[in-house]
């Protein structure tokens, strides 16, 4: 049974908003990962735990909590409907904030890991050649980063493709806006439409290997060209 216009709908919702979370977790991530990997502040523990969180938290209650900042109570909330933008629970815009803090990790650790592996040689040797830390970090981390920069875009992407709690809470299942691949398997199962839900998360498992299988070859390509 091929995908009916509302799978459709939802395999290119999901799409969109996988993408514009990756984008937007890399442009954060980023200079937090480095942040955390060059500072020797008491401030690296908690910052740290904080973006590790998402990770032990169960979804639905991290997804609760946003939805009760974003609520008309909530500090989010009262912000947004102050600047007349009303309120972002179960909307698109929503989705979008959720899945960032939720997928924060998964962006976060990677980078992380890139830059504490490269030392800090590299960015002295810079600093001897008269580069400014933004021009150094630009010419020099960044590019030694590069594998740990794309396992974060990698993991971000297939992590926000796979959310179903914290999607299910903030934006419920409203079809054309905030009805992803994952409810709508969600759905069809309620519906006891199997078929529907079996093309779906076939699908999914297939992303899933794909999506592996991209990080191994990652992981092999970075440790061959090690010195």
């Amino acid at each position: 049974m091929p995908l009916g216009p509302e799978a459709l709908q939802a395999v290119w919702l999901t799409l969109q908003l996988a993408t514009l979370t990756t984008i937007v977790l890399l442009l954060v991530a980023t200079p937090l990962a480095w942040w955390l990997s060059q500072t020797e502040s008491w401030w690296k523990g908690p910052v740290g735990a904080f973006v590790t969180l998402p990770l032990v938290l169960p979804p639905s209650v991290l997804g609760f909590y946003l939805l009760v900042a974003m609520g008309p109570a909530g500090p989010l909330g009262q912000f947004t409907q102050g600047m007349g933008w009303g309120l972002l629970s179960f909307t698109f815009t929503g989705l979008v904030m959720g899945s960032v803090v939720f997928s924060m990790p998964f962006a976060v650790q990677p980078l992380q890991h890139a830059f504490e592996s490269m030392g800090r040689r590299p960015m002295e040797v810079a600093a001897t050649l008269r580069a400014s830390p933004v021009d150094a970090f630009f010419t020099v981390a960044l590019p030694q980063a590069r594998t740990g920069l794309l396992t974060a875009a990698i993991l971000s992407f297939a992590h926000t493709v796979g959310e179903f709690g914290v999607v299910l809470m903030i934006g419920g299942n409203i079809p054309g806006k905030t009805r992803v691949v994952s409810t709508q398997i969600y759905g069809h199962v309620e519906a006891m439409e199997y078929a529907q839900a079996h093309w779906l998360a076939g699908g999914m498992v297939l992303f899933s290997f794909v999506v592996l299988l991209c990080l191994g070859l990652l992981k092999n390509r970075g440790t061959r060209v090690m010195p």
